[in-house]
């Protein structure tokens, strides 16, 4: 996959809030995704946790490379993430932030041109910028037979 296709993700219900994600146009093997009971069976990550793992993975990978960039040999990196669910002013739980905490393997004075590092490294991250931007998410809904049934773009419904 090249960066500049459209990243295609399917999803199969795989009993009650379970669905088996599969990552299209790749080799990867699917993932189960679940909810936590009492609704799910926690077979799997949640919807949340899945969007935690993806940013604090590409801030990650973001200081990997910019580390690299600037010629350096870091050690492995760590990275963890908290976040809090509140309810929103509707009653709707809801991500309103998320902390990353991430690691180096090594005393900073080991690296290269690690203020400039830095400084531009979350630049780096298609997912953190992604968010924190807020993405427009349109979403269609299709009965059985491939009737269009709900369309968020036009405000239509059922």
């Amino acid at each position: 996959m090249s960066i500049d296709q459209p990243i295609r993700i399917s999803l199969e219900q795989d009993g009650d809030y379970a669905f088996r994600i599969s990552f299209d146009d790749t080799a990867l093997a699917p993932l189960l995704g679940d909810e936590p009971a009492p609704l799910g069976h926690d077979q799997g990550p949640n919807p949340s946790r899945l969007l935690l793992a993806a940013v604090a993975n590409c801030m990650a990978a973001s200081l990997l490379f910019a580390l690299r960039k600037f010629r350096n040999a870091p050690g492995p990196l760590k990275a963890s993430i908290r976040a809090q669910p509140e309810r929103n002013a509707d009653g709707r739980w809801r991500l309103t932030g998320a902390q990353v905490e991430l690691q180096l393997a090594d005393p900073a004075a080991d690296y290269q041109q690690l203020p400039r590092i830095l400084e531009q490294f979350e630049e780096f991250c298609v997912v953190t910028q992604s968010v924190r931007a807020g993405i427009d998410v349109q979403v269609v809904v299709k009965d059985g037979s491939g009737a269009l049934i709900h369309d968020s773009r036009a405000g239509a419904g059922a």
